[in-house]
């Protein structure tokens, strides 16, 4: 199970990269006084405007018992789908096919496969999620709806913090965004009664066609005591590309029984 739940990580790790440039110009410094409607707008203004992505990446992985390094492959038409195919040594490992309607997950190794709602994927992530939220954190756009009413901003680290007014029972979300281009530097999400975390941050931005990338995430996750630690470093990502995306569940694979 480690494995599935370190692909799909891996998979929201990824286009968590594709930040674009479409906010306001920003500065290198916080400003206190700006407010928390113009900070999430521009936020929301950062969403990448592309058709279709391809990028390949090396991702090592650690956990307790080992320490892995692999490459993935990326594919996404925006709204649509999202692929993603992981290898070692050139042997494909497993497939994810995420579409607004279901997901779709082999494991060569475990010979198994799922395919179905968003259960599962909820499941791995540890909060409820469709394909949307999905995409948002995908594209480092906030997995939450932002809104004024709702969320409130301070200056923290030289960042933007934006954290709701009233943090719901078990669940705290927090989230840092650069001055510079309101892209996200860092978000946490915990539900300290389940003792998970989860924390996502980015390296230096590199500019790309005129939208902001990453060019190396860190993930760190734990559930009570299992401790999970991915790093993302890409090597190559296209953009508005023509690409397709081959799934096909091989026979004689067990179903994944939620």
């Amino acid at each position: 199970m480690k494995l599935k739940r370190l692909f799909v990580l891996v998979a929201v790790a990824m286009l968590s990269a594709c930040g674009g440039g479409k906010g306001i110009n920003g500065s290198s410094s916080a400003k206190s006084e700006l407010a928390v409607k113009t900070i999430i707008a521009s936020h929301e203004n950062a969403e990448p405007d592309f058709n279709t992505m391809a990028a390949r990446v090396q991702v090592v992985y650690e956990d307790e018992e080992k320490l892995q390094s692999i490459t993935v492959s990326l594919r996404m038409e925006k709204d649509k789908t999202i692929w993603v195919k992981a290898s070692l040594l050139g042997i494909t490992l497993a497939k994810v096919l995420i579409t607004p309607t279901k997901v779709s997950y082999y494991e060569t190794i475990s010979n198994t496969y799922f395919d179905g709602d968003f259960a599962l994927l909820s499941a791995w992530l540890g909060t409820e999620i469709d394909f949307h939220k999905a995409q948002a954190i995908l594209l480092g756009q906030s997995i939450f709806e932002l809104s004024p009413v709702v969320y409130k901003s301070s200056v923290e680290q030289n960042r933007y913090k934006l954290q709701p007014k009233t943090q719901p029972q078990n669940f705290i979300h927090s989230l840092l965004l650069l001055p510079s281009n309101f892209k996200v530097a860092s978000e946490t999400l915990s539900q300290p009664s389940d003792g998970r975390i989860l924390s996502v941050r980015y390296g230096e931005y590199q500019n790309i066609d005129g939208g902001y990338y990453p060019s190396e995430i860190q993930i760190d996750a734990s559930e009570n005591d299992s401790k999970t630690k991915i790093e993302v470093n890409y090597k190559k990502i296209d953009l508005n590309v023509s690409i397709s995306f081959p799934f096909t569940i091989p026979n004689g694979y067990e179903e994944i029984q939620l």
